[in-house]
């Protein structure tokens, strides 16, 4: 026997994560964003270029295709989507902005599963391409925390922030930081040592409590702000003030991608264990440029773990509109004399748009009701050898028990009405 690919897993009914898609659909619809879908197969220079060699993601999560030709470019699973995004806008002349759209579907990492996290996961991407001014990013917040507020009625989360500033100011920062660190050289874990030459702000990310407690002490980024950064830092969060926003600033949130600049953000819950997030991104004004752009498109964008979501609405016991399964019609011939006439029957109601399945391997009408039942079936269309003979249809409301004989010509009308 097999077993799925560990790291993955099986939806067997679809209508919670459907919903939860279709939640999100309409929201952002609101917000006028329009759906759009890029491959699951990307150049893999595209993240190397976008993301940052240097990140967990390039360095150790990617899911790299082996072509049959050694000589061709390489090829990967997306990790993410946002360098899609950003490669589609350049590549198909988008030169109507804001470009306001959103994408959802798998994304594929290499790492250790465990609770939240898996090798393959689905996300829905939101991207604002061609944002400049920061009030852009407060109502972004907004949309993202109204969605879970209102639309998810999510009650246990809460929004983190951080403001990274421009190139300029993270070059000034990273000196202090560098400064700060060496101090504390011995005390960093193997992984933070190599971090600190590397790709000095991805040490934030570590996991060691040690460090955590040491870098709980280091300087803030927020306090090596230029005039300009500084302003548009306290632009955002009077703007989110004014939209009734709550949120934590992190000073140790620089998220995982190189591309991010200005504001970063996060949207965790701890009824999610040790992977706490379910929602992030941020500001990324220089990455369309980076892929090919004529100019600076400056952007912000995020994306939800559809998973995630799932396991907050199930620790709150939450509910969503799920919509409702159509009735269901099954015909059941009751001997093999009757199955070539079920088939034209089921064929008539298909066509005219009724849901219908059709019973052929039950040894006995009992069986096959019994069967009709535990599908959920409405009505049942029974065609025996009287009825057959009769050119009629024994219509059986599996919900009242009530039974009618119809001719065959009128079985259609007789369900409409």
């Amino acid at each position: 026997m097999f077993s799925n690919v560990k790291g993955t897993q099986d939806f067997l009914d679809m209508r919670l994560f459907n919903a939860l898609i279709e939640q999100i659909r309409t929201h952002l619809h609101t917000f006028h964003f329009h759906e759009i879908s890029t491959p699951i197969l990307e150049y893999t220079d595209l993240f190397i270029r976008s993301l940052g060699t240097h990140t967990d993601v390039v360095s150790k999560e990617m899911f790299l295709i082996k072509t049959h030709n050694d000589d061709e470019e390489s090829i990967c699973l997306r990790p993410e989507v946002t360098a899609p995004t950003v490669r589609a806008f350049v590549e198909h002349g988008i030169n109507t902005t804001p470009w306001k759209v959103f994408s959802w579907g798998p994304m594929f990492r290499y790492e250790r599963p465990q609770k939240g996290r898996s090798r393959q996961f689905n996300q829905v991407n939101m991207e604002i391409i061609g944002a400049r001014a920061i009030t852009h990013d407060a109502y972004f917040l907004y949309m993202l925390d109204q969605f879970f507020s209102q639309k998810l009625h999510l009650n246990s989360y809460a929004l983190t922030l951080n403001f990274l500033g421009c190139s300029q100011d993270r070059e000034v920062y990273k000196k202090k930081l560098a400064a700060f660190l060496e101090k504390n050289i011995d005390k960093l874990c193997a992984n933070c040592r190599k971090r600190k030459d590397a790709n000095i702000l991805r040490i934030f990310d570590c996991k060691v409590e040690s460090c955590q407690v040491i870098y709980d002490q280091a300087p803030f980024l927020t306090d090596s702000l230029c005039a300009s950064c500084n302003e548009q830092w306290i632009e955002l969060r009077h703007l989110l003030d004014l939209l009734s926003v709550s949120y934590i600033h992190n000073p140790k949130l620089v998220r995982g991608l190189d591309y991010y600049n200005k504001t970063v953000f996060e949207f965790v819950s701890q009824n999610l264990g040790a992977q706490n997030t379910f929602c992030g991104g941020g500001r990324y004004d220089q990455l369309a440029l980076e892929l090919g752009a004529a100019h600076d498109e400056p952007s912000l964008g995020a994306a939800m773990g559809i998973e995630r979501l799932l396991l907050l609405l199930e620790s709150q016991n939450a509910t969503l509109p799920i919509k409702e399964e159509p009735a269901l019609y099954v015909v059941l011939p009751v001997t093999a004399e009757q199955q070539s006439l079920a088939l034209l029957v089921a064929q008539t109601l298909s066509h005219h748009g009724f849901t219908t399945d059709i019973l052929l391997d039950e040894p006995s009408i009992k069986s096959m009701m019994r069967k009709a039942n535990k599908m959920g079936a409405k009505f049942c269309l029974i065609i025996g050898p009287e009825e057959q003979n009769n050119r009629q249809i024994n219509i059986k409301n599996m919900i009242t028990g009530h039974s009618t004989l119809v001719p065959q010509g009128q079985v259609i009308n007789h369900l409409r009405s």
